[in-house]
């Protein structure tokens, strides 16, 4: 193991799953992703991998038997994408994605902007035949988006985003308004953000390390506008902050890039959100 990670534990993990898939016949190709991959891992992180079934196995391989040989398991089921999530008796979470190993391997290659592996040669566990070495290298370059781009498209998913947002709070709909601040309007700003600091190495999940990556001034103008209960005088407040921040950095990104903005419908969803219902 060439960079073991800050959690012994998640080393000798990863270190069992290599020896386990490499005396399963049936696996072609095992493929990590995630924190460990990137060199960030810690006693909280996961394991989170590709498990590739040669074909004509796929749907006698039973996932869950072959990870309670990692370690016991506590829970094991389905989630709602589709991938199966365990939990091992220590508490870690796993994700593995069980697919059949023909078509899943040769999809790898379109995960590029999507998935992010430094060093394929580690993130692949098991290859019995080259293909997912070759197709992970084509991971190992991240490429930061294109900025004119990506900003006006920002710019215009954070009008769109409070525009709806504004409407849920003129209906009522304090919690689903709540819900959107966090899961909707946040991430994209963060990413506009980031953009902005020149700040795109967590870019596929602009939360992560956010602390150590983006200036206080940041930090403080994000936490204003997440920070609210569930609860309508709050919300509206944390909702108006949320815009302005929105409209500041937009400003940003029409200066540096010529971004263009649609002032007039800014400005209707500003006297939205101001406006007392």
């Amino acid at each position: 193991m060439s960079h073991p990670s800050a959690c012994p534990a998640l080393d000798a993990r990863i270190a069992r799953l290599r020896q386990l898939a490499e005396s399963e016949p049936r696996l072609e190709g095992v493929l990590l992703y995630g924190s460990w991959t990137l060199g960030e891992a810690d006693a909280h992180s996961d394991i989170e991998a590709y498990l590739y079934v040669q074909d004509r196995h796929v749907d006698d391989f039973d996932g869950p038997a072959f990870l309670a040989r990692l370690a016991p398991l506590t829970l094991a089921y389905t989630n709602m994408y589709g991938v199966l999530a365990v939990v091992f008796d220590d508490l870690m979470r796993g994700e593995f994605h069980i697919v059949a190993a023909k078509p899943g391997i040769d999809e790898v290659p379109a995960w590029a902007g999507m998935v992010h592996l430094p060093r394929p040669e580690d993130a692949v566990l098991l290859d019995r035949t080259g293909r997912l070495t070759e197709a992970a290298r084509q991971l190992a370059r991240f490429r930061p988006p294109e900025a004119v781009a990506t900003a006006r498209q920002l710019t215009d998913e954070l009008a769109n985003w409070t525009l709806m947002l504004a409407h849920v709070l003129a209906r009522g709909e304090t919690g689903r308004a709540h819900a959107l601040l966090h899961t909707v309007v946040a991430p994209q700003q963060l990413r506009l953000c980031r953009l902005l600091r020149d700040s795109t190495a967590h870019w596929l999940t602009p939360s992560r390390a956010m602390e150590r990556d983006l200036p206080a001034a940041d930090l403080d103008r994000y936490v204003s506008t997440t920070t609210s209960a569930a609860r309508d005088a709050e919300v509206r407040a944390a909702a108006r902050d949320s815009w302005r921040w929105s409209r500041d950095l937009a400003a940003e990104a029409a200066d540096r890039w010529a971004v263009p903005l649609p002032h007039g419908l800014h400005e209707r969803i500003s006297g939205l959100l101001e406006a007392r219902h």
